[in-house]
């Protein structure tokens, strides 16, 4: 009996640590289908049939003629691993004054930038001032004779 067992745990050990190993796919964003993103074209559409075509932008550009942007991105990633991109697209539809299609612009990987956080602290200007002082420096400071604005040293 102690041996059926041991077998099971060692075949249920080797079974979930191959599974952590497994490469997971993700997606983000607008799901595209090349055949309609390839349909909008200049001069012909509009905001109505490029919403009627492709659904919803992902967001609408705040400020200027109001562009829409769709945004794709893959995702591939080991268990408990950050994901990393591996496929990316970003589609913005530019509109003219009247509101047809000016410009369709399609762009890929080539924008994913890699940003690495520094822990180190950010000069500031003025002087370092330790917890004592940030403490107790104001003490006879605030409401110091003549300090009050619009008083002056002369009476008259």
């Amino acid at each position: 009996m102690n041996r059926k067992f041991a077998t099971a745990l060692v075949l249920l050990a080797i079974g979930l640590s191959s599974t952590a190993c497994t490469r997971l796919a993700g997606h983000q964003g607008f799901i595209a289908d090349m055949t309609l993103v390839d349909a909008i074209q200049p001069g012909v559409d509009n905001r109505d049939s490029v919403e009627k075509t492709l659904g919803r932008p992902t967001w609408v550009s705040q400020f200027g003629a109001k562009d829409y942007y769709y945004f794709a991105r893959n995702t591939r990633q080991y268990a408990f691993n950050t994901p990393k991109a591996s496929d990316q697209m970003v589609l913005r539809v530019s509109f003219d004054p009247a509101g047809n299609v000016a410009t369709v612009d399609r762009r890929g990987m080539e924008d994913i930038a890699k940003i690495s956080p520094s822990s180190k602290k950010t000069k500031t200007l003025g002087r370092e001032r330790s917890f004592f002082e940030e403490l107790f420096g104001n003490i006879g400071q605030v409401g110091a004779l003549g300090d009050a604005p619009g008083t002056t040293d002369n009476p008259n």
